[in-house]
């Protein structure tokens, strides 16, 4: 369970994370800049579990992945949208961080305690008594997510 911090469309990499902390590779230092053009009320407000919940095309413009890490360093329990920009998407399960797509994300409003029950495929909005839909994601992606990314995947899988 975690609060929903709630983003519109179109949430590019560079707002994520501004390119001048790309000579960071720490998730945990990362994080200290997480949306700080955008969203400074996030730093020091977001807690471990909480949720990023966004409109259409999150992670668009560049490749970085430093966007990914700085979001884990936030302790962000995982990225619900609408739809995702496809090399954000892969980069944050190459990386371990969970991303949801959910046609209702609208419904979900800032501040509102959300959970996400993958083993019924939706998500449960706590504040409103509501539950929503989501795409779920093939059981090769969550096991990627679960071993917090590919390469610890392949670690553990290909032995």
């Amino acid at each position: 369970m975690g609060r929903a911090w709630k983003f519109g469309d179109d949430i590019d990499t560079d707002a994520i994370i501004p390119g001048k902390y790309l000579v960071f590779n720490e998730p945990e230092e990362l994080a200290k800049h997480a949306f700080e053009n955008v969203r400074r009320d996030l730093l020091g407000n977001v807690r471990k579990g909480d949720f990023i919940v966004a409109g259409k095309n999150f992670g668009c413009g560049s490749s970085r992945e430093h966007a990914v890490l700085a979001l884990k360093g936030l302790g962000i329990r995982a990225v619900i949208a609408k739809s995702f920009a496809r090399i954000f998407f892969r980069n944050a399960i190459n990386t371990g961080l969970l991303v949801i797509e959910c046609p209702e994300v609208d419904r979900i409003e800032e501040g509102d305690e959300i959970d996400l029950d993958l083993s019924r495929g939706c998500i449960v909005n706590l504040t409103k008594g509501e539950r929503y839909r989501i795409e779920e994601l093939p059981d090769f992606l969550l096991q990627i997510v679960e071993c917090g990314g590919l390469i610890e995947y392949c670690r553990t899988v290909m032995r």
